[in-house]
């Protein structure tokens, strides 16, 4: 049998969580919560439930979360996006992002991935037929050279990936980036993904700005979130996609025959605990405390660092401490150590390796300052 994957390896977040899981260590790879969600947020699905709403969603999503959410849009964003025809709820912002690029990518088309990147762009990509064309940005993976994007841009090119704050490293989209890329795509009929998934994680006053508040990108960009993220619940798998109508109708065909909907339940929770504002911008000073307290336990370890602008994951070069190649190195503190992280070198083009672990630190207190003091001694 011929696969259609036929490079594609168990997932870099399942192998080192296994790994964790196997030596018993400290469990920094993959991005979840080690602490739980706000008993409040659990109340609402057990009445959701109590309530009878225990049957098929709405094909987009129950329309309360989709109000809810384009409520927040137009709040944080100053855009509109239609809960009825330009909102769709999915399962997580995996969904949304293999549905979006299902529904546009064509066979021979051209889709360029900003590398170090997500690892299901790729896949997703060829799944279709479709070509990744890569950039890869120079480590610590601080800044996009604009110009070299540009420059990959063919009449092949279908789409352009972005993901703003940017996974593994920590790094936020400027004003000047937005508008550049605006420029850059404008006369062309090449579409956005906006992978948006850590929106209310911005650290030092920073702000994060979405392709939504842009015109010249919303009208072209699909852009994915997720609630997992941004309420602890990344079991739950409840994300979202923003599209203008016309691209939506798409994005909704694909999802329709993918899942059809999401846990009814949930949404009616999520929908009911959105109302709350603080419940979503009180995140970044949240995790901002829990970024610096990770920081100030190393601050005295041979790691290297900038501190992450966004996102709940933290790099480190490690050359100080040794030249192994970064998996070797990662795999090496799993079952000596007793610490997981995730080997940056894996979302890079021929896995470059600039000598970079990411920790994720939407951990507990007492968990970090394990972990902290475990590196310490490194």
């Amino acid at each position: 049998m011929q696969s259609k994957l036929p490079n594609s390896t168990l997932s870099i977040f399942a192998f080192m969580s296994k790994m964790a899981a196997d030596y018993g260590a400290l469990n920094l790879s993959q991005g979840f919560p080690d602490f739980e969600t706000d008993p409040v947020l659990i109340e609402l699905v057990t009445k959701a439930m109590q309530d009878g709403f225990n049957q098929y969603a709405p094909l987009a999503g129950d329309l309360g979360l989709r109000e809810r959410v384009s409520e927040m849009i137009e709040t944080l964003r100053g855009t509109s996006y239609n809960p009825q025809t330009e909102v769709t709820i999915t399962v997580g912002a995996s969904e949304a992002l293999f549905v979006a690029i299902t529904a546009f990518v064509h066979p021979g088309d051209e889709v360029i991935v900003l590398k170090p990147a997500y690892d299901t762009y790729e896949p997703t990509i060829q799944l279709q037929g479709g070509k990744p064309v890569t950039v890869q940005l120079k480590a610590p993976y601080d800044k996009v050279d604009w110009d070299e994007v540009a420059a990959c841009i063919t009449l092949k090119t279908r789409m352009i990936i972005i993901n703003n704050p940017h996974n593994p490293s920590g790094m936020v989209y400027s004003e000047s980036d937005l508008k550049r890329l605006q420029e850059i795509l404008e006369g062309t009929s090449i579409l956005v993904l906006s992978d948006e998934v850590y929106e209310h994680i911005v650290f030092d006053e920073k702000k994060h700005k979405s392709v939504a508040s842009y015109p010249g990108l919303a009208a072209r960009s699909l852009i994915t979130a997720s609630f997992g993220k941004t309420f602890h619940t990344t079991g739950w798998k409840i994300g979202y996609c923003l599209a203008p109508e016309n691209l939506m109708r798409e994005f909704q065909k694909v999802h329709q025959n993918t899942v059809f909907c999401v846990s009814h339940p949930m949404q009616k929770a999520i929908a009911e605990y959105l109302k709350n504002p603080d419940n979503y911008l009180n995140l970044s000073g949240f995790y901002e405390r829990k970024r610096d307290l990770f920081l100030d336990g190393i601050k005295d370890s041979r790691f290297k660092f900038k501190p992450a602008m966004g996102t709940y994951f933290q790099m480190l070069d490690y050359s100080a401490i040794s030249q192994e190649n970064a998996k070797l190195f990662a795999e090496r503190l799993i079952k000596e150590k007793g610490i997981a992280s995730i080997p940056v070198s894996v979302f890079n083009v021929n896995e470059q390796d600039g000598k970079l672990l990411r920790f994720c630190f939407a951990k507990s207190d007492d968990t970090l300052l394990n972990a902290t003091a475990i590196l310490r001694s490194l």
